[in-house]
C-alpha cells in the first residue's frame, strides 16, 4: 500500500484498506482478496470491476504481507566471499557479472534479493532462512577465503536452501562450470590453430577446485591428441594477474618448450600476457594464449584475449533455480563455450 499522503489543511490522509475497496465497488473485503489475489473463483466481471475500484483509490497489495502469510518472504540472499583486505573494486568481476545474473534471475521469478558482502570471519553471517529474512540463499565468490568457506561449511544442513558456486567442498550443493569440457575445449582449439605444445597455467590441488577440473579435462585431451600435458604452476600472489605474470616469466626463463598457454582464468592470463610482451615474445605469432572467465579487461588486451566461459545469465538462473526449485538436481554443470580472439589468431 502507499503512504500516508498530506491533505490541503495539513493533515494526513488515510490509506485506503480493501474494505474501502469493497465498498467502492459493492463486494465483501474477501471478494477483494480473492479478486486481487487472482483467484479463479472470481467471476471476471467481479474481478475487473475490484481492480477499477482498486485503481480509483489507489489501493497497492501489499505484495510482502501476502507472501508472508503465505509462508514466503519473496526474497532470496545472496553472499558474496570476498579475500579479507580487498576493496571492492578488487573482487573478480566475473563475481559481480554473476551477482547480476542472480538478481535479474531471481526478479524474473519475482523474488527481490538481499546482497551482502562479507571477507571477516566476525562478519561471517547466513541464517537468513532461519530468521525469515529470505527463502534461500546464494553463495559465490573466491575460494581463497577458506575461513568463510568453513563457516558456510558448518551451517550446511537438511531443510536449508542453498546453492553454491565454486564450492571448494564436494558434497555442498554446488553449480560450476563444466570445467573439463572447458580443458578440451581449449587444447582442441589450440592445437587446430597450429600450435603443438600447450601447457596448462595454474594451480592444482587447491581449494579452487574448478582449477583443477580445467587441467584435469586439458591433460585427457592432450593424451588423447598424442601429447604429454605440461604444467607452469603458480604460486600465490598479491593478485591473479601476478600469479599468471609469475609463472610466465618461468616459462620463458627455463627455455620451456612450450608455444602457447591455457590459464587457468583470464586474470592469469592477461598477466601472462604482460610478461610475455615483456620478453618481446609476440602474441599470438611466438606464443598462443587462452583464459577462462571472459572478463570485459581480456576484450581490450593487447592483442584480445581468447577465451572460455560460462554464460554469466545461465549460471545466475542455474543457481536460482538450484535454491528455489523442488526436486531440482543439486549438483549442476553450466555448459562452456569458446570464444576466439586476437590472442590464438595464428
Amino acid at each position: 500500500m502507499r503512504p500516508r499522503e498530506t491533505g490541503m489543511n495539513g493533515g494526513s490522509r488515510r490509506r485506503p484498506t480493501s474494505f474501502d475497496v469493497a465498498e467502492r465497488a459493492g463486494v465483501s473485503q474477501p471478494t477483494v482478496s480473492r479478486a486481487l489475489s487472482g483467484s479463479p473463483a472470481i467471476a471476471e466481471a467481479t474481478r475487473r470491476k475490484v481492480i477499477e475500484a482498486a485503481e480509483a483509490l489507489g489501493y497497492f497489495v501489499d505484495e510482502r504481507a501476502a507472501r508472508l502469510r503465505r509462508g514466503s518472504t519473496g526474497t532470496l540472499a545472496v553472499v558474496v566471499i570476498c579475500r579479507e583486505g580487498d576493496s571492492a573494486s578488487s573482487i573478480n568481476p566475473f563475481a559481480y557479472a554473476l551477482l547480476g545474473s542472480v538478481c535479474v534471475a531471481a526478479s524474473e521469478r519475482g523474488f527481490e534479493t538481499l546482497v551482502s558482502f562479507q571477507a571477516r570471519p566476525g562478519d561471517f553471517f547466513g541464517h537468513y532462512q532461519e530468521q525469515g529474512r529470505a527463502d534461500g540463499l546464494v553463495v559465490i565468490g573466491t575460494t581463497t577465503n577458506q575461513a568463510a568457506w568453513e563457516h558456510f561449511r558448518a551451517l550446511d544442513s537438511d531443510g536449508r536452501k542453498v546453492a553454491y558456486w565454486g564450492s571448494p567442498f564436494d558434497e555442498l550443493d554446488w553449480v560450476r562450470s563444466d570445467n573439463r569440457a572447458a580443458g578440451k575445449l581449449a587444447v582442441e582449439h589450440l592445437l587446430a590453430a597450429g600450435y603443438r605444445r600447450p601447457c596448462f597455467l595454474g594451480a592444482l590441488n587447491t581449494p579452487q577446485v574448478q582449477f583443477t577440473e580445467r587441467y584435469e579435462g586439458y591433460a585427457e585431451a592432450m593424451r588423447a591428441a598424442g601429447l604429454e600435458p605440461c604444467l607452469a604452476p603458480t604460486v600465490n600472489a598479491a593478485t591473479r594477474e601476478e600469479e599468471g605474470r609469475r609463472a610466465a616469466r618461468r616459462l620463458i626463463e627455463r627455455g620451456e618448450d612450450v608455444d602457447a598457454v591455457f590459464a587457468a582464468c583470464d586474470a592469469m592470463a592477461l598477466g601472462a600476457l604482460e610478461a610475455f610482451a615483456a620478453a618481446d615474445m609476440a602474441v599470438p605469432q611466438a606464443v598462443g594464449v587462452l583464459g577462462f572467465d571472459d572478463l570485459v579487461a581480456g576484450r581490450f588486451s593487447r592483442p584480445p584475449l581468447t577465451t572460455i566461459a560460462p554464460d554469466p545469465a545461465e549460471a545466475g538462473a542455474a543457481l536460482v533455480e538450484a535454491v528455489l526449485d523442488e526436486g531440482e538436481a543439486a549438483r549442476r554443470r553450466v555448459p562452456v563455450k569458446l570464444i576466439v580472439r586476437g590472442s590464438t589468431a595464428r
